[in-house]
């Protein structure tokens, strides 16, 4: 008998996989999802090995196989078990990362009747009317009772009945979320000739539409949908519905594909010819593709300046893997760079592009995902979760703009980095790896430095006109402003660029990288700043509708027109966002054709598309945004690119906010001057000194790495050493610092038996948003190496986050 370990669904396996015999009647192989006992319940499982020997002297058997082969390959097993081992997250999580979409279903409880209900006297008013819901219904979703009584109540409820035996608890899983998309066709049910001669004896009856849906049939190759016969025959049902009953013609159902890419109109292109910079970086990339050395790093930086045409390195190496039978993958930051990412590769790969990402349909999502694993795509493209679609035979993997922190996911387990995954399928799938930057990030510079990774530099911008240096950056001083007199958003130098681009009919881009109108509201007379009732988080106002916004827990509320505390109406909005400067742009410039691209403007399913088709079809004068407008967008009539105010993120207490904010600013100002004009930059800030600035005004990598790995080294922070942030919630804040306490005294103890070197612990300290959603949250950050090792037997009790490799410490 064979073996088989299983990440099963359920948040009580945690980091486990548990022993299950194969019965023989079924054929399991490594990657393929089963159902399998898990105490009283059947649950979801992915086999992740396959071995002639138990590893627990007790084992069940599983039940039965949910698809007939695997759904992931050995290869990507291997990834979900090493993500699971160094980000410290539950198996399943990890395995779940590259199942189909829509593939996990829960449990659901149902509560009936029992057949003898006996005595009902004694229940109590909300027992009655729990049995007389069961009574109206056959069964009863568990859900339904708590959205009625509340959660704790219908727990109690049904502890209650349970014990009078007067309702019996059942379990089934909900049903399918997604499946095929199958829709109805018609075909001929006879030869053309026979239909041929009923075409005549229909006309000759007076059947004239029946007749005209024959010829119609008649000329069609395969089985057409009822919309295209309706949109060439004058048809009604019943004309459809009789040949249907005389057997001429029947019904069959047909598997339709829902393509995200339809509604786009793809131009084939040829590759253009490459600079000697490109031509250099490309014939070192190929030289490797080609003839691999052992010796050599498979992963190369790609380190070139905005402009500098490292999409077209991505293409060319993408090209050269399919010619040589294998395919890939090519990130991005964030969805809104997605559609521009696409029109570049579909041109060249025409039909063979995939996109995965979570603004698609979850039709389209499953669509594309088995499209990709049947090795119909060439190139998959997406943000971070693209990197596991299941691409067979991969061949290379492209990160673009590799410094981009939302390429770790932070919100949810497993809480991996994109580039670190990346970094290690392409190790287990003997694939390259290209990191594509203009500010990489200064772990990645490093180890290129250190010859962990294949450095390539493209140093020169290329447009339409040939070669050009980088725009021009002026740093304005806004004490100085503010001391000659000019209290407004735009400084002298800003409103009088912004002035002659709109007369040259030129493109400005206005960069905040904070939403809405007002970032705190407070009272004028007592100071009482207005906080959300849940989290210790000042509420933003937005003006769009007029409410104020906690931009953590997504509370709103009306704009008050008194303070709670004093009842004083001297209310002043203080702080600025993007909707405050749309306002005063359209103030100042009402001429001018405006459009805001952050968070609140892009909820609809195509936002960032229409957004940018409008941009690029030169129907905005305008651009305001957030980070999404300094993401890798290509738009030639920029001239002038502003910056509102670069202190933003340059005070957070974090060891990474000057890498954030030199990042930000030289990704804002490598969009001005990609076409014929140049390009100018004009940096807003109160800080014109600090060495981030400074660097980003001269275009100045190197001298920020210089600087900054310094201050890395004489701290001890990345790349010198690894971090881990534990972060504890309660909603009591004393028993929140106790157990944080608690915590910090065991890791201590652990270091001391171990005998651990260079291990640190920095707090614990409230959380930089000490309370979200009423929960209360300390952390403890430790800073050392093998953290995951060190920190794989500590037991966390619920209420605690652990993320290895934190993107930020706030």
């Amino acid at each position: 008998m064979n073996y088989a370990e299983v990440a099963v669904n359920s948040p009580i396996a945690q980091r486990r996989s548990f022993c299950y015999s194969i019965p023989p009647e079924l054929k399991v192989e490594v990657g393929q999802a089963v159902w399998a006992p898990f105490g009283s319940k059947t649950l979801q499982g992915v086999v992740v090995s396959i071995s002639g020997y138990p590893s627990f002297e007790i084992t069940k058997e599983i039940y039965d196989v949910i698809t007939p082969s695997s759904l992931l390959s050995s290869i990507q097993v291997d990834v979900a078990l090493w993500i699971s081992k160094h980000y410290l997250s539950p198996l399943f999580e990890a395995v779940a990362l590259m199942l189909p979409p829509g593939f996990q279903r829960r449990l659901v409880t149902f509560l009936q009747l029992s057949s003898d209900l006996g005595d009902l006297s004694q229940l109590s008013s909300d027992q009655r009317q729990v049995i007389g819901l069961l009574q109206d219904k056959a069964k009863i979703n568990l859900r339904e009772l708590e959205r009625k009584f509340g959660k704790k109540k219908t727990e109690s409820l049904t502890q209650q009945l349970l014990r009078r035996r007067l309702v019996v608890k059942s379990q089934q899983l909900e049903g399918t979320k997604i499946k095929p998309k199958l829709v109805a066709h018609l075909r001929l049910r006879i030869e053309s000739s026979e239909a041929e001669a009923e075409v005549v004896r229909l006309k000759a009856t007076g059947a004239y539409k029946q007749a005209a849906v024959l010829e119609f049939l008649i000329q069609q190759i395969r089985p057409v949908t009822l919309a295209e016969l309706r949109k060439s025959v004058d048809c009604q049902k019943g004309a459809i519905e009789s040949l249907k009953n005389r057997g001429l013609v029947s019904e069959v159902e047909v598997k339709v594909r829902r393509d995200p890419l339809a509604h786009l109109k793809v131009v084939p292109t040829s590759p253009p010819t490459l600079t000697p910079s490109q031509e250099a970086a490309w014939q070192k990339i190929q030289k490797h593709m080609v003839q691999r050395h052992l010796n050599e790093s498979s992963v190369f930086l790609l380190h070139g300046v905005t402009g500098s045409g490292k999409t077209e390195i991505y293409i060319r190496a993408l090209t050269e893997i399919v010619s040589q039978g294998k395919k890939g993958i090519c990130l991005v930051p964030e969805i809104a760079l997605t559609p521009q990412t696409i029109e570049r590769f579909a041109s060249r790969f025409q039909g063979r592009v995939a996109v995965i990402h979570s603004g698609l349909s979850l039709g389209e999502q499953f669509d594309e995902w088995y499209r990709i694993k049947e090795g119909e795509c060439d190139v998959v493209i997406g943000p971070r979760s693209a990197l596991f679609a299941p691409q067979p035979d991969l061949g290379l993997i492209v990160i673009d703009e590799e410094h981009e922190w939302t390429y770790k996911q932070s919100d949810k387990s497993p809480r991996y980095h994109t580039r670190d995954v990346a970094i290690k399928l392409a190790e287990l799938s003997d694939a390259l790896v290209i990191l594509g930057s203009a500010t990489p990030a200064v772990e990645t510079f490093y180890r290129a430095q250190q010859g962990d990774y294949q450095l390539i530099e493209l140093k020169e911008r290329i447009t339409p006109y040939g070669p050009s240096s980088l725009p021009e950056v002026e740093v304005v001083d806004l004490k100085e402003e503010l001391k000659a007199g000019n209290r407004s958003l735009f400084s002298r130098s800003l409103a009088v660029a912004m002035n002659e681009a709109l007369a040259n009919r030129e493109q400005v881009i206005l960069f905040l990288n904070r939403r809405g109108t007002a970032t705190f509201i407070q009272c004028r007379d007592c100071g009482f700043v207005f906080r959300c009732s849940r989290c210790m988080a000042p509420l933003t106002y937005h003006s769009t509708n007029e409410k104020l916004v906690c931009h953590h827990c997504h509370y709103s509320g009306p704009l008050p027109v008194e303070c709670p505390k004093c009842l004083s109406h001297s209310i002043r909005f203080l702080g600025i966002g993007t909707q405050r400067v749309e306002e005063e742009v359209k103030h100042l410039f009402p001429q001018a054709r405006t459009i805001r691209w952050d968070r609140d403007v892009t909820a609809g399913r195509r936002a960032h598309e229409e957004i940018l088709a409008k941009v690029r079809d030169y129907k905005v004068d305008i651009l305001i945004g957030t980070q999404m407008v300094a993401k890798g967008l290509d738009l030639p009539q920029v001239t002038l690119a502003g910056v509102i105010s670069a202190d933003t993120g340059l005070n957070l207490p974090d060891f990474r906010a000057g890498e954030r904010t030199f990042q930000l600013l030289c990704q804002v100002a490598g969009r001005a001057g990609r076409g014929f004009s140049p390009g100018r930059v004009i940096i807003q800030t109160y800080s014109p000194e600090h060495y981030a600035i400074q660097a980003a005004s001269r275009h100045d990598y190197l001298g920020f790495y210089a600087t900054e790995i310094d201050y890395r080294l004489k701290f001890g922070y990345p790349p010198f050493s690894q971090l881990a942030s534990l972060t504890f919630s309660h909603t009591n804040e004393p028993t929140c610092f106790k157990e944080v306490e608690r915590m910090l005294h065991l890791l201590a103890a652990e270091k001391d038996r171990r005998g651990v070197p260079n291990l640190r612990f920095i707090g614990p300290v409230p959380s930089f948003v000490p309370r979200v959603r009423g929960h209360y949250r300390w952390q403890l950050v430790i800073c050392g190496a093998d953290l995951d090792d060190f920190l794989a037997d500590i037991l966390f009790p619920q209420g605690w986050v652990v993320d290895i490799d934190p993107v930020g410490v706030v």
